[in-house]
């Protein structure tokens, strides 16, 4: 008979087994323009994406292209992507690279993958980022977003969140619940554009230079979107 830990560790290796395959870190410079791309299709759609209010009032702003969610029972979900923070001047930063990860329990099977923006309202977001990590909903307060060209339609649970969540899978573009996840930064992804030793704090200040043509494309696509 087979031991309740010893099932438990084949789950988990069933489910860590095709996420890990699917899921293989891309080069910092493929996720920058991943996540341009991503910004470019979902601003350019129609009345669905985020309402531009919003973008203009944000105080940081994170793309993860590609986000994959993996389960069997357990579940499971990585993405890398890119943060900017708005500065006092009102332009926006070089961005910091980050991950975003979270699991999940309940009858689940399969492969997905999906983009994640985060809209971040108030600095204290901001601040626990800096500082390298934080959890979606237990620092600081998410909620799925509102959807289209203003922000009139948002509930008021929705208006007390410091950060907005959105997702596009499948092509259809909606707010989404990211409870339970943690954004942190990726120190690896830094080094290897900024060099060794280089803070979020730095970058965000913009104490660096030389940045690569598809680090700094995310920083103007931004100052573009948030000036509509």
């Amino acid at each position: 008979m087979v031991k309740p830990f010893a099932r438990f560790l084949i789950v988990l290796a069933l489910v860590a087994g095709p996420f890990a395959a699917v899921h293989a870190e891309d080069p910092p410079d493929v996720r920058a323009r991943n996540a341009v791309r991503v910004l470019k299709e979902i601003m350019e759609a129609p009345d669905k994406g985020i309402p531009t209010d919003l973008l203009r009032d944000a105080h940081a702003i994170a793309v993860i292209p590609d986000m994959v969610k993996a389960g069997l029972v357990f579940g499971g979900r990585r993405g890398e992507g890119l943060i900017s923070v708005k500065g006092a001047d009102g332009t926006w930063s070089n961005p910091s690279f980050v991950t975003l990860t979270g699991g999940s329990i309940g009858f689940q099977a399969g492969i997905s993958s999906t983009d994640v923006i985060l809209v971040f309202r108030t600095q204290r977001g901001v601040d626990s980022i800096v500082n390298g990590k934080f959890t979606l909903g237990a620092d600081a307060s998410a909620a799925a977003g509102p959807v289209g060209r203003t922000a009139t339609a948002a509930t008021d649970s929705q208006m007390k969140a410091e950060i907005y969540s959105y997702s596009r899978s499948r092509g259809l573009f909606a707010g989404v619940a990211l409870d339970g996840s943690a954004l942190r930064i990726d120190y690896d992804a830094n080094t290897a554009i900024y060099g060794s030793g280089v803070t979020p704090r730095r970058i965000f200040e913009g104490g660096v230079k030389d940045v690569p043509t598809p680090i700094v494309d995310f920083r103007d696509r931004l100052e573009e979107y948030t000036q509509r």
